[in-house]
């Protein structure tokens, strides 16, 4: 049975993308621990990432890093934090979000019923920033 992350990936759930090409996608969290919370995650199903592929793994940090980058230019925030915990859903995954301080890493601090708006205007000034950065975001 297909992860629910590769259900979006195929269209079959909404998600807000940020991020496209031919490895990887990115998308909001739908339980951001912060506004711009991004979810960075291989096409290829894998659970763990002490499984992939190195080369899917290089690729998997950079765009993390793109993204990273952008949320830096679009949220007042003092670093970029990066995760890889693996539990919630079994296909690879790097949590990539906006904090001010340790305490904004904590999952027990999930939104889980963000405000439409929010997460829309988080998304759009992500894509905003990848394209005065030179990338190419998608729309949706």
């Amino acid at each position: 049975m297909p992860s629910i992350f590769s259900r979006i990936i195929a269209g079959e759930l909404p998600a807000r993308f940020v991020w496209k090409d031919d490895r990887c996608v990115a998308f909001l969290s739908n339980r951001p621990l912060r506004p711009g919370h991004t979810l960075v995650v291989p096409r290829l199903e894998v659970d763990h990432w002490l499984d992939a592929d190195p080369e899917l793994l290089g690729s998997l940090s950079l765009t993390a890093q793109v993204i990273g980058k952008a949320q830096m230019a679009a949220f007042d925030a003092a670093r970029i934090g990066v995760l890889i915990a693996g539990l919630e859903v079994p296909h690879l995954h790097i949590h990539v979000v906006p904090i001010r301080g340790l305490h904004d890493l904590d999952f027990g601090n999930q939104d889980p019923n963000p405000d439409e708006g929010m997460m829309d205007r988080a998304a759009q000034a992500i894509r905003d920033q990848l394209r005065e950065q030179g990338h190419e975001p998608p729309s949706d």
